[in-house]
């Protein structure tokens, strides 16, 4: 296991990348020999759920572009802003240093007259990887909570309902997203929002049921008198 760590400070790659993260694709490497089976599916419903925060933070800003203008003069540097933030774990401007559950309290607050899509899709990735320990990536010698994860996914499904129930001072919906009208139909924020969910609540069973097979492995081979496999 030392020698594992060892390796694994020396060339793997401590975080998420943007090109991993807006393309949505991973590169094979070396440090993916310090990875379970756990840990791969762990770090690519990471990725995914990031991406699909990405792409929602592009579809916000297409349908409220004031939002953008807030704060930036370029839709671009707007995104760029947002993007820095997340994958290098700074604080976002207008936020006061609020992350993960603060920031969305905020973004969800009708009074907010900062950017709140960056705030939105900010809070949801911080709070997200807040729950996976601070991690993007996981490795052997990572721990990560079943339970924290789960929250997560409540917690999204939380802001999405928060998002659509509330509205600003002059009635109007905090972001405009969902759209079921004579004009057609858009569900493509709620579906984005509901994959991220899904994962969430995949990897919580997944790492829960881990550890409930451990325990369960050693009663089987305690009834059946065969010893605990070594390698």
């Amino acid at each position: 296991m030392l020698v594992l760590t060892a390796c694994q400070t020396n060339f793997s790659d401590a975080d998420l990348d943007r090109q991993e993260i807006v393309t949505n694709q991973s590169n094979v490497t070396a440090s993916e020999l310090l990875q379970t089976d756990a840990n791969r599916v762990t770090t690519i419903a990471m990725r995914n759920n990031l991406h699909g925060l990405y792409v929602l933070l592009e579809k916000f800003y297409k349908r409220n572009p004031r939002e953008w203008r807030k704060t930036a003069n370029s839709l671009e540097e707007a995104r760029k802003m947002v993007f820095d933030a997340i994958e290098h774990d700074k604080f976002l401007p207008g936020l006061e240093n609020k992350t993960s559950i603060d920031a969305l309290y905020v973004a969800l607050d009708p009074n907010y007259t900062g950017d709140r899509a960056a705030a939105l899709i900010y809070g949801l990735a911080t709070m997200i990887i807040v729950a996976h320990g601070d991690h993007t990536k996981f490795y052997l010698a990572d721990v990560v909570d079943a339970e924290h994860i789960f929250n997560a996914a409540r917690n999204v499904e939380i802001a999405q309902w928060m998002l659509k129930q509330r509205q600003s001072s002059d009635g109007k919906p905090l972001l405009i997203s969902n759209e079921m009208s004579d004009n057609g139909y858009n569900l493509s924020f709620a579906i984005e929002l509901a994959k991220i969910t899904a994962r969430l609540d995949l990897v919580s069973a997944m790492l829960d049921e881990r550890y409930r097979r451990v325990g369960t492995n050693y009663v089987h081979n305690l009834l059946f008198l065969t010893f605990l496999p070594v390698q």
